[in-house]
């Protein structure tokens, strides 16, 4: 991706009240300064939505137009993203409706991170509409979700392309010892 125009990042957050707690504030935190510390900062618009419920992922991308799509949160062994429902708790999104929603902004959005466990099953199905999508092949812990994200936005800061941010996310994973740098798989569309 060469970075000419302004690019939106838009960082999705579902942290339902009835599943695992997750430190995803702290990715955000650590996503926007790696942003602010790069060579093209202003190359970038970071938008957030927090707590989101089917709607509002959807009205964030009427909202924002991104070109990156972040969703961060957890995932079922099924292939489900789990977002929140009006109560804040556990609303499971099947692959088929996400890949219906994708198939509507596959003008606009260039790369989708998946940050959620067992995410490669929505991100295979995405892949049919976005180039670049990046998943979780099995659970991933806190720690290394965050790390992962960091090395990707460090990266792409930089000016890098999706492929070697998301190689850098990975060398991130190993240079800190963290077993799970085979967890992130990128999928690439080829037509």
């Amino acid at each position: 991706m060469a970075i000419t125009d302004i690019t939106t990042v838009l960082f999705l957050t579902a942290d339902p009240s009835d599943a695992a707690r997750l430190r995803l504030s702290e990715e955000q935190r650590e996503i926007q300064e790696k942003i602010r510390l790069g060579n093209n900062r202003d190359s970038f618009l970071f938008e957030v939505r927090n707590s989101v419920r089917s709607g509002d992922f959807i009205q964030a991308l009427h909202d924002t137009h991104p070109q990156i799509l972040h969703f961060s949160g957890h995932g079922t062994p099924a292939g489900e993203l789990c977002l929140e429902n009006d109560s804040g708790k556990v609303h499971s999104v099947t692959p088929n409706a996400l890949t219906d929603l994708f198939k509507l902004v596959a003008d606009q959005v260039q790369c989708v991170i998946l940050n959620a466990c067992y995410s490669e099953i929505q991100a295979t199905a995405i892949a049919k509409h976005v180039k670049y999508v990046i998943g979780m092949n099995k659970e991933i812990g806190d720690r290394a979700a965050i790390v992962f994200s960091v090395g990707f936005y460090r990266a792409l800061a930089a000016g890098n392309s999706f492929t070697k941010a998301y190689q850098y996310g990975l060398v991130e994973l190993k240079m800190l010892k963290i077993e799970e740098h085979n967890t992130p798989i990128l999928l690439i569309q080829t037509r």
